[in-house]
């Protein structure tokens, strides 16, 4: 029996597509039609979102190894966000098993401190104490902040909301275990022995991962590819569908011959 709830779609290389915090992979279906012509393409809800049923208290290497138990055995692994933690985690404790690694609006390290630039603690900690008093309000809140700064916000809230809402409410626990890995993730040691392609995207406008985090990681990992998608803020897949996919398809067209 699968521990998580997977959607697979369309023939070709295949993509493994993580969603972020208090979402679901319903976040995809605007760039989903793009993908699944030329790409096998794998949603799936991470434990305790959508579909998928809560495992209290997983770390990000459990968690990481829960998804690599029920993957493909090769592929392009997609994270967005606390999505791209996953992802990165993925390449970096079982690289045989990933042909390219693209983060969109992620950082190794979520949490601002002295000469890193980020989240500032006390926001994750506020979300926390909202939690627990009205934890379907804090993911509305969330969905707000992702979009902030988008000159197309209230769509892009909208668009959000159908998805997650087109799916069952995310269990408390996942988000509290969620919050708690973005609180105290850090990646950014194991950076530099990626040895698979990597795509970095970023939105200008995003006041979550702020643009700056991009050459932060580059001198992380110098081999790394980056874009910057001018319009977008949190939620780039949203914002800019076309962009996105744009910038993947020339990616992985140049680095996964059989695409």
């Amino acid at each position: 029996m699968a521990l998580c709830d997977w959607q697979s779609h369309g023939q070709g290389p295949d993509l493994v597509l993580i969603h972020g915090w208090g979402m679901n992979s319903a976040v995809w279906s605007l760039i989903l039609p793009y993908l699944t012509a030329h790409y096998r393409v794998h949603c799936v809800d991470l434990p305790g979102f959508g579909y998928s049923a809560a495992q209290p208290g997983l770390t990000l290497k459990e968690l990481a190894q829960v998804l690599l138990k029920e993957s493909p055995a090769h592929a392009t692994w997609i994270g967005w966000s606390l999505g791209g933690l996953v992802a990165t985690q993925v390449a970096q404790v079982a690289p045989q098993r990933v042909t390219g690694l693209v983060t969109i609006a992620s950082s190794p390290k979520f949490v601002a401190e002295p000469g890193w630039r980020g989240i500032k603690p006390g926001v994750l900690s506020d979300f926390s104490r909202q939690l627990e008093r009205d934890f379907s309000l804090t993911v509305e809140r969330f969905m707000a902040l992702q979009a902030m700064g988008s000159p197309t916000a209230r769509k892009d809230v909208k668009a959000l909301k159908q998805a997650v809402f087109s799916r069952p409410a995310p269990d408390p626990r996942a988000l509290a275990d969620g919050l708690a890995m973005l609180a105290d993730t850090d990646l950014r040691q194991g950076c530099s022995a990626i040895d698979v392609p990597w795509l970095r995207m970023y939105g200008r406008l995003d006041g979550l991962v702020p643009v700056s985090v991009a050459d932060a990681v580059l001198k992380l990992a110098p081999d790394s590819y980056c874009e910057v998608l001018t319009h977008s803020a949190h939620a780039p897949f949203v914002t800019e569908p076309e962009a996105v996919v744009d910038t993947l398809n020339t990616f992985l067209g140049n680095h996964l011959p059989e695409a």
